[in-house]
């Protein structure tokens, strides 16, 4: 089936969110999913099905650190 991810065309065999995920190397708990603007709960993952066309974003959680004062001079 194809359907889009963050923005680009992506084929694939796989039917669940876990599945695509685990296919994309992708590890399920650092990410949030949204599929056709619908937002995900990490707990559907394994039951969400895919739809050839579904449009898929994938934002990834990303850690940060605190800004010192010499930072922004």
């Amino acid at each position: 089936m194809r359907v889009m991810v963050n923005g680009e065309e992506y084929v694939t065999e796989k039917h669940t969110i876990t599945q695509l995920l685990d296919e994309m190397g992708i590890v399920p708990g650092r990410v949030a999913v949204e599929v056709s603007l619908k937002v995900i709960k990490r707990a559907d993952y394994d039951n969400f099905s895919l739809r050839d066309g579904d449009v898929i974003e994938i934002v990834k959680f990303v850690g940060g650190g605190q800004l010192s004062v010499s930072d922004s001079e």
